[in-house]
């Protein structure tokens, strides 16, 4: 089983600005609840094409995010063929070995898989990310003196293992998943963008 992925990453939280979890430490509310977002730009999975798709995880992390035991909620483009959800779940799920399997390791339940309308969008170092109804967001970079957006790199915890991160805020983060005891509508937390080359 092999798979070369490469593309995008939107990421939000309710830890504040900026997270503690990617350095290893508690979330600032002693959990935390996220939204992860994978946008396929190219890419293949056993010889599958997924270009053009996104992955999603809604999940809530119980503690140190090092720790794993996360809860989440899966979300596959509504755009994507059932091949190419089979082969982008065998990746997301772990079970295609590689950095992505590291990542899911820390999931300890899967509350659902559900298709869903996706909106995946960076224009200048600005996001917006909508998943159905329940899930919405905006993301903004935060900028360097001469205005190139700032990086985070290096660190023990990564979405994007490999890749450092465009860390930023988010003017508006919704999110409501009952099985995940999710409920937020907030302004100004943590927000994380990036790009991807997953191998395996």
């Amino acid at each position: 089983m092999s798979y070369h992925l490469e593309g995008r990453l939107l990421e939000v939280c309710n830890c504040n600005v900026l997270c503690p979890c990617w350095i290893g430490e508690d979330p600032d509310n002693g959990t935390c609840d996220t939204i992860i977002a994978w946008r396929i730009d190219k890419g293949t999975v056993d010889g599958v094409s997924v270009g053009g798709n996104t992955i999603a995880a809604v999940a809530h992390v119980p503690g140190n995010i090092l720790q794993g035991n996360w809860t989440a909620a899966i979300f596959v483009d509504e755009n994507a063929s059932e091949e190419q959800e089979k082969a982008m779940l065998k990746v997301y799920t772990g079970q295609a070995g590689g950095p992505v399997a590291e990542l899911a390791k820390l999931i300890g339940t899967v509350v659902s898989v559900e298709r869903a309308p996706i909106k995946f969008t960076v224009d200048e170092g600005k996001g917006e990310l909508a998943i159905g109804s329940n899930y919405y967001a905006i993301l903004e970079p935060y900028r360097n003196a001469t205005g190139a957006q700032t990086t985070l790199s290096d660190t023990v915890f990564s979405t994007v293992p490999g890749a450092p991160v465009f860390v930023g805020k988010a003017p508006q983060y919704r999110s409501r998943n009952p099985a995940l005891g999710i409920d937020l509508n907030i302004q100004n937390h943590n927000a994380l963008q990036s790009t991807f080359v997953f191998d395996a």
